[in-house]
């Protein structure tokens, strides 16, 4: 049973930054304030910056027992956050995805060298953009145990014959970006290879349908429930 969930007065709370390749890189740390050994969590942003609706959602990870890291994609890009959706769209079209992947591998590493993080119970979530590079971790590195991506894009069936830890990917059934086909084969590409993967689907849902700060596409009871099923696939992979 998860122990009894946190305050925000049981929260540290502070901007980090941390190394790759030369360039020090921002994010955003969350963890309890009591010490121990907590599983830890890479959160990855939307395509809006590293804004208060990621904060909120680390600090909400955070009050469950977890430490939280959420790399600023935009770090390179001048650590930008904006709500104009041209101008998070080129942001977004402006990261190398390579780059990408090995900045959010730095802040794995970055969780694994914090006391109060366990090096080996490490997580990834990831909404929209986010979601696409959550679930693109989980097939980079052994050192993920498991992942949440929101929907992101599916990676090549190639990518995903090397995933190495399980993934609960969730999806909105009205979604304008990811295509149901898509959906369809991350299914079968997860069954052909045997790996242990779920995708969960929200009828009547669209694209970003977690994010209570954009009311055009919140949907309240799909975030709820999936919020549980979250907290619940971290419990099981990561306790």
């Amino acid at each position: 049973m998860a122990a009894q969930i946190l305050t925000d007065d049981d929260l540290n709370a502070s901007m980090v930054e941390y190394p790759v390749e030369g360039t020090l890189l921002s994010a955003f740390l969350c963890r309890p304030k009591q010490a121990d050994r907590y599983p830890a969590l890479i959160l990855v942003q939307e395509w809006w910056g590293l804004n208060d609706h990621i904060k909120e959602i680390a600090q909400r990870l955070a009050k469950e027992h977890f430490v939280v890291l959420a790399p600023d994609l935009y770090s390179r890009l001048g650590r930008v956050v904006t709500k104009n959706g041209a101008e998070a769209a080129k942001l977004a079209g402006a990261l190398d995805p390579g780059k990408t992947v090995a900045d959010l591998l730095g802040g794995v590493r970055y969780l694994q060298g914090l006391p109060e993080a366990d090096p080996a119970r490490i997580g990834a979530i990831g909404f929209c953009i986010g979601g696409s590079y959550a679930l693109q971790l989980a097939c980079r590195t052994v050192e993920i145990r498991c992942a949440v991506p929101f929907y992101g894009e599916i990676p090549p069936d190639e990518a995903i014959e090397k995933l190495a830890a399980p993934i609960l990917y969730i999806y909105g059934e009205e979604d304008g970006w990811i295509r149901k086909e898509e959906v369809q084969r991350l299914k079968e590409t997860l069954k052909k290879f045997k790996k242990p993967g779920e995708v969960k689907t929200y009828a009547g849902s669209p694209h970003a349908f977690f994010n209570d700060s954009r009311r055009e596409v919140y949907n309240p009871k799909a975030a709820k429930d999936a919020w549980k099923r979250t907290l619940a696939f971290f419990e099981k992979y990561l306790r």
